[in-house]
């Protein structure tokens, strides 16, 4: 009788090279994104490095690391479409507290570089380092995985034994198990079919690669970002147009008083099942008031007086909620404005959210704009009307902006009590000149302390102990 404890090794053989030839499969289907000639030359400009300075994660699946202080490489591991650019150090659009990064950081950040290789001459990139943070001698391995589907940035120890990795790998996937505490296994051999190619410069050559990505991403999300503001434009359009004139209400109130005169007098003739009342008006002329469902006889009176007060109130009032939609629609001009001046994915993100809904819902906002600078929340008002609610729930040590001497959007910047940097403020104050004024210049905004800011009626404000940032609006006239 055969034991499992027999065939179990048997067993193991056959699975993994099931999950082998799937794995070499599904990264022969399309061809690697970066190209060993490529990472030849990466690699060895990198290894004339001596020390990293910083390494973090400044999108999704994008990392990037700072040498020497200056020299900043971004590494973009997006599945079969990985590359690696030499960039200005980017700002990340979140934070990012993953156990990853978190390890990422503190072995990483200040470390000494010792070596930038490339195992098996395939497609890996791989950085051995001894973390500045270690009490002892210590050699961590920053492993870059090109590998199309499986495309990776895993943390290694010594031993080849994983710390933590960009995404973990399970046995149902892969023959490679990538998870905290697992032995890494050699990445499969890829047969290449390329033509090696001599790179001169490899700083320009990845400077090149980056502006072309840079302006492909920027016109794309630029397109999408454009296209949500605008349905928000037409929308209120729509509104607008749909707005009844003040006359026309008032034409309203008076027939609804006068199907309310006419009930009242003709009330005995009103049956429980009537639908319309057949009558003659007080000057003698045929007339049919339509009898709406539910509505008790000796109610209907009552009904259409209600309508006339209602008619009236909104006939009185008109002129507020007009105002109120064209400057909620002149909001979302300046921010369709800012979004066609925009050069970078940061600002476009920072200028329309992608989790603005959500953000929204959780901070039970109603009234007004809510956006985020490096995890500070910034709160802005689209009128008079959301200029006043910000203010009445804003809290005393919150920073308070708006732009001198022009009526402009208000911004709250919820601190927390906390210190602000120079850079939100910064960030804040040209929100709020975007948000509030089409034409390009230079702009004073001032921003205080909430408890220095004194309501004096409606919106307008008086405040004292204030300080003042510069802003310049730069662009030209853009329709939609």
């Amino acid at each position: 009788m055969v034991k499992f404890h027999q065939i179990y090794p048997v067993i193991l053989s056959l699975a993994s090279s099931h999950y082998k030839k799937a794995y070499d499969r599904s990264n022969q289907q399309k061809r690697p994104s970066m190209k060993l000639y490529e990472l030849q030359a990466i690699a060895k400009r990198l290894g004339k490095f001596t020390t990293i300075s910083r390494a973090r994660r400044t999108e999704d699946n994008t990392i990037e690391i700072t040498f020497e202080k200056n020299d900043s490489y971004l590494f973009n591991l997006t599945r079969s479409h990985s590359t690696v650019c030499k960039a200005p150090s980017q700002r990340p659009l979140q934070g990012y507290n993953a156990p990853f990064d978190m390890l990422l950081h503190s072995l990483l950040s200040g470390s000494k570089l010792l070596e930038v290789s490339i195992p098996q001459n395939d497609r890996i990139l791989r950085f051995k380092v001894a973390p500045k943070s270690s009490y002892k001698d210590q050699i961590v391995y920053l492993q870059m995985e090109f590998t199309g589907k499986n495309t990776n940035a895993i943390l290694i120890d010594e031993n080849e034994v994983v710390i933590e990795a960009l995404r973990h790998i399970d046995a149902q996937s892969s023959f490679r198990i990538i998870r905290p505490g697992a032995e890494l296994l050699a990445v499969p051999p890829l047969e290449r079919k390329e033509t090696p190619q001599s790179i001169e410069d490899i700083d320009v050559y990845l400077e090149t690669i980056y502006r072309k990505i840079q302006e492909k991403k920027v016109a794309e999300l630029k397109k999408q970002k454009c296209s949500q503001i605008e349905k928000k434009i037409r929308k209120l359009e729509q509104l607008l147009a749909q707005l009844p004139s003040p006359d026309t209400l008032k034409e309203e109130e008076a027939a609804y008083k006068n199907y309310a005169n006419i009930i009242l007098a003709n009330l005995y003739r009103i049956k429980p099942y009537d639908t319309k009342l057949e009558t003659y008006d007080f000057e003698g002329r045929e007339i049919t008031v339509p009898l709406p469902k539910n509505i008790k006889i000796t109610r209907l009176g009552d009904y259409f007086f209600n309508l006339a007060k209602r008619a009236k109130s909104k006939a009185a009032h008109i002129h507020i909620e007009k105002e109120n939609l064209e400057s909620k629609k002149n909001f979302y001009e300046n921010i369709y404005y800012a979004l066609s001046q925009a050069k970078d994915p940061y600002t476009l993100e920072l200028l329309v959210p992608k989790r603005a809904k959500a953000q929204r819902k959780k901070e039970k906002l109603k009234e007004g704009e809510l956006f985020w600078i490096d995890d500070y929340k910034i709160f802005v008002g689209r009128n008079s009307s959301e200029n006043q609610k910000l203010l009445a729930r804003a809290k005393a040590n919150d920073i308070w902006m708006h732009i001198r001497n022009l009526p402009s959007s208000h911004v709250i910047i919820r601190t927390d009590k906390q210190n602000l940097p120079q850079n939100i403020i910064e960030a804040a104050a040209k929100l709020c000149v975007d948000f509030s004024v089409k034409n390009p210049g230079d702009y004073e905004v001032d921003y205080t302390k909430r408890k220095f800011v004194k309501i004096q009626q409606g919106s307008n404000v008086l405040y004292n102990q204030y300080q003042t940032v510069r802003v310049t609006k730069e662009g030209v006239e853009v329709r939609i």
